[in-house]
């Protein structure tokens, strides 16, 4: 594991590159809004998908590199994502993918649309299809234009992603969706549905690394 630091504009935000001996592919991913590259979920993801051999450039936005917890405007968080693709794209010379976990995955989604980022695919954890209470498929509006593969990883007991709209909008856009069996937003489970909590990043690095294989192979 190296710790990095992006240039964003201006301004610098920390990265962690997790390394894999032999990797079929780097994704680069962002945090959700309640807590940074550090959070305790990122690093779970981080190590199950390194086990499947995809290494990961996690990376903060300016709002948790400062401390803040209102999370930064579209036009910052997009930049943010931007640099660190451009990052990823210099420095490693494999397979690129880009997504991220809630609020780190919608901003990808974003940029990759704004600046037609260069990347194989994507990869949504917890996409955060509305806001919680409020069923509606209006963030996800622009996901139609994203014209790379697509993987969304949800729970069904997500409550920011209603499966009755999730899962007709993902067959809109073209993309595969891989249900995550009684898993919530931040992937704690029903215990009567896994031997352990860590199961759950371990059957998602598991539908990751399947989608990687078929977008490269």
């Amino acid at each position: 594991m190296t710790g990095l630091t992006l240039s964003v504009g201006d301004r610098r935000v920390g990265a962690i590159y997790n390394k894999v001996a032999e990797p079929i592919a780097t994704l680069v991913f962002g945090h959700g809004a309640g807590g940074d590259m550090h959070h305790r979920t990122m690093k779970a993801i981080s190590e199950a998908f390194s086990e499947m051999g995809i290494a990961m450039l996690r990376f903060n936005f300016p709002f948790k590199e400062d401390g803040r917890t209102r999370v930064d405007s579209r036009a910052v968080s997009t930049a943010t994502v931007k640099a660190a693709v451009e990052f990823a794209i210099a420095n490693y010379r494999m397979p690129l993918f880009l997504g991220g976990h809630s609020f780190g995955g919608r901003m990808a989604s974003h940029a990759v649309v704004d600046y037609e980022l260069n990347v194989d695919g994507m990869i949504f954890c917890s996409f955060p299809l509305h806001p919680r209470g409020k069923p509606s498929t209006a963030r996800a509006d622009h996901l139609v234009a994203i014209k790379r593969p697509m993987l969304f990883l949800s729970g069904t007991r997500d409550a920011l992603a209603d499966p009755d709209l999730l899962g007709p909008m993902v067959t809109v856009v073209g993309a595969r969706l891989q249900w995550l069996e009684t898993a919530d937003h931040g992937y704690s489970v029903l215990k009567r549905t896994r031997r352990r909590q860590d199961d759950v990043f371990e059957e998602m690095a598991g539908y990751a690394r399947d989608f990687v294989v078929s977008v490269t192979s």
